[in-house]
């Protein structure tokens, strides 16, 4: 399943998990590290290179909230929340901050397996054949390069996670049409994520800061209850 290279950093102070899943993923080929803490993982991201983070909200004398944020602000590592805070609000709360999915503990190993499978199939996205698009695309100010896998608004790159990124590109790649929750949630999450609505529309939100002007146009479309669609069609730009 994994690759040599697959390193993941296990942030969670329960020796029990930690045993639990180290275990099961060396014995499927990832690397791991530990942070028991969370003191370090900062300086372990930077200086490591981790493509994975699982990260539990409850460590010892460190917010995992903040901590999801710091991790997003200075990396885009893949983020997975796994947490025994169950609520909503939780969920949807380290998802604004960043979180790339969330598990609820107690969980079962094939379905940690599972997530992190998809994470790394998004992150990875770069190094599949490119899209069958001739050339960049534009929609307004905002420029999409798919073959690059570079945003521009006004001519200025903009920063996207490849959550972000790959949900831009389900929706750039069907200008006009509408996508339901469930095609996207199936389409850049995977298989079994289609009534996890609030990822979608967590995510449409996160997109919207980046690329839409207050008060201008709107580059992705809500159509109540249904779904979310990019305007027109989109120019291309050779």
């Amino acid at each position: 399943m994994a690759q040599d290279s697959t390193l993941v950093l296990v942030v969670e102070d329960d020796r029990n998990i930690i045993d639990l899943v180290r275990s099961n993923l060396l014995v499927r080929g990832f690397n791991v590290i530990v942070s028991r803490s969370g003191d370090d993982v900062l300086d372990l991201v930077r200086y490591s290179h981790p493509e994975v983070v699982l990260l539990d909200l409850m460590l010892p004398g460190i917010d995992g909230f903040d901590l999801c944020r710091d991790l997003r602000a200075g990396s885009s590592v893949g983020i997975i929340v796994v947490s025994a805070r169950r609520g909503e609000q939780d969920k949807v709360r380290a998802l604004n901050l960043g979180a790339d999915d969330y598990l609820t503990k107690p969980f079962g190993v094939d379905e940690l397996l599972a997530r992190i499978t998809a994470l790394l199939r998004r992150s990875r996205a770069s190094a599949a054949p490119a899209a069958a698009v001739d050339g960049p695309l534009q929609f307004g100010n905002v420029t999409i390069d798919l073959d690059a896998q570079l945003v521009t608004k006004g001519g200025d790159a903009v920063h996207l996670t490849p959550t972000e990124f790959a949900l831009l590109r389900e929706l750039a790649l069907a200008p006009g049409k509408l996508l339901s929750h469930a095609v996207l949630l199936r389409n850049v999450w995977g298989p079994g994520y289609e009534t996890e609505t609030e990822y979608t529309r967590v995510y449409v939100r996160r997109l919207r800061a980046k690329l839409e002007d207050p008060g201008g146009p709107p580059l992705i479309i809500t159509e109540p209850r249904a779904g979310y669609r990019m305007p027109g069609t989109a120019d291309k730009n050779d």
